[in-house]
């Protein structure tokens, strides 16, 4: 069993907390390489087992940070690679333990005591090319020019579903529910559903209402009103586009693995959204 692991890295408790997993592992007897950042910032690893994270090719990674380490893994490794998340965030939507019960859940791991919980992502479309990373929580389509409005229409498998004038529009996973679409006044998704949520950001009054539609959905994005915008990818990737530029979302082939040791939803996402707030 090989193992990949990935640090906050501008968090010293979580980089002193991903060396005791490599001692540890590597005590144990297991392969084990370390993201090429986490080590620059905190240089007490062996050289010989530090790879660039697009290289990693491992059984599982463990992942000690928040959502934004979660996300960063996502859009470098090449492979749906099950990752253990230790929560080293803020409100850790995505992450499965907290710091103390880390060796705990590794052991959980050795032993097979473990489920894989797979999310959906979202791979986008640049003029029929796809050049972006796929999303884990959402696509957001955004004015270019701050308190200037865009213009646009979407459509739903060639339909039109709406159009929408406002601040943008974010098309999201329902594990990218409880972020920015929520935030744009979308719904809570349980995660476990085939779904995509579409949420006008900042509509002018009474011209667009956020919607739910299948997982198996092909959402095309048009823009009237000629002005430069901006795609962003779980807040991660960001692209200037051109007004006449063609955007289509669909759900990826590709799905992140959680390894998860109950399968519980509820109170964890209700109460966090709650603390949030």
């Amino acid at each position: 069993m090989k193992f990949g692991i990935v640090a906050r890295r501008d968090k010293e408790e979580a980089l002193k907390l991903a060396y005791r997993v490599y001692d540890f592992l590597k005590v144990s007897g297991y392969d084990v390489v370390v993201d090429r950042e986490t080590h620059e910032n905190f240089p007490h690893f062996r050289e010989e087992d530090v790879i660039p994270l697009e290289e990693f090719d491992v059984d599982f990674i463990i992942a000690i940070g928040g959502d934004g380490t979660i996300l960063r893994i996502e859009h470098k490794t090449k492979r749906d690679i099950p990752i253990l998340s230790i929560n080293m965030g803020t409100l850790g939507f995505l992450t499965e333990v907290e710091p103390p019960e880390t060796f705990f859940a590794i052991n959980r791991l050795l032993e097979g005591d473990y489920y894989i919980d797979e999310r959906i992502k979202l791979r986008t479309f640049i003029d029929g090319k796809n050049n972006v990373p796929d999303a884990l929580n959402e696509v957001a389509i955004l004015t270019g020019i701050p308190g200037k409005i865009i213009h646009m229409r979407y459509y739903i498998d060639g339909g039109l579903a709406d159009e929408v004038r406002a601040d943008g529009l974010v098309i999201s996973t329902p594990t990218g529910s409880t972020g920015y679409a929520m935030s744009a006044g979308g719904p809570f998704v349980d995660p476990r559903l085939d779904t995509i949520v579409i949420v006008p950001l900042l509509p002018l009054p009474k011209t667009s209402v956020p919607m739910v539609v299948p997982g198996n959905s092909t959402i095309d994005v048009r823009l009237v009103t000629e002005r430069e915008i901006i795609l962003a990818i779980d807040g991660q990737y960001y692209e200037h586009l051109p007004p006449e530029v063609e955007i289509r979302v669909k759900k990826s082939p590709r799905k992140t693995k959680f390894v998860r040791f109950t399968k519980e939803i509820y109170p964890k996402y209700t109460m966090r959204i709650k603390e949030r707030h």
